[in-house]
């Protein structure tokens, strides 16, 4: 903004140092007619007598000059009205620009997640954290895994032992039928045998 300003005031220095050239160039022609027409007069008793043609000559140039200085004027203070024009369009575009530069910086430092934005910072962190908790249920089912396992092959081997009491207590049961059932056959014999 401030190059801006500094090329302005450059400008219009230069405008103005161009205009007070042109000025004091253009001056001396009628500066030169006065001097012409004085040092050209007569004295007449302590006065100048000067020639009619030449002042109405003087007036004319004089007027001329006046109206070359009054275009001048309103050339320049159309030129100065331009300038202080582009400097404000200048302003408000760095302005703009400044805005937009500050929207840009803030898109590209933001993430939108989830239809929010939030900095790289707060984005960082909420993966992270997210992360985090997966990790800790994973571990969670796990543990949770590996203690169903234990359970279950204590179960197994439960199963396994109560499975083997039972074959066995089949067996006895089996054994101890087929006695009960000899004893029972024996005694039956014995009943009709009497």
């Amino acid at each position: 903004m401030n190059k801006l300003l500094l090329l302005g005031l450059a400008v219009l220095t230069s405008a103005f140092t161009l205009t007070a050239q042109d000025l004091s160039e253009s001056q001396n022609p009628v500066e030169d007619e006065f001097t012409r027409i004085i040092e050209g007069s007569n004295d007449y008793q302590g006065y100048k007598v000067v020639d009619y043609n030449d002042l109405i000559k003087l007036k004319k140039n004089t007027a001329n000059f006046i109206d070359e200085l009054n275009n001048e004027i309103i050339t320049q203070k159309n030129t100065i009205d331009q300038q202080q024009k582009d400097i404000s369009l200048l302003k408000s575009d760095l302005e703009s620009t400044q805005k937009n530069l500050k929207e840009v910086t803030a898109d590209k430092d933001a993430i939108t997640f989830l239809g929010m934005p939030f900095s790289k910072g707060t984005y960082m962190a909420l993966m992270w954290g997210i992360v985090a908790i997966l990790i800790l249920l994973l571990l969670f089912f796990i543990f949770q895994f590996k203690k169903g396992h234990v359970n279950t092959k204590e179960a197994q081997n439960n199963l396994l032992e109560t499975e083997k009491e039972f074959e066995a207590f089949k067996a006895k049961a089996l054994v101890k039928e087929q006695r009960l059932g000899r004893l029972l056959q024996d005694e039956r014999n014995k009943a009709s045998d009497n």
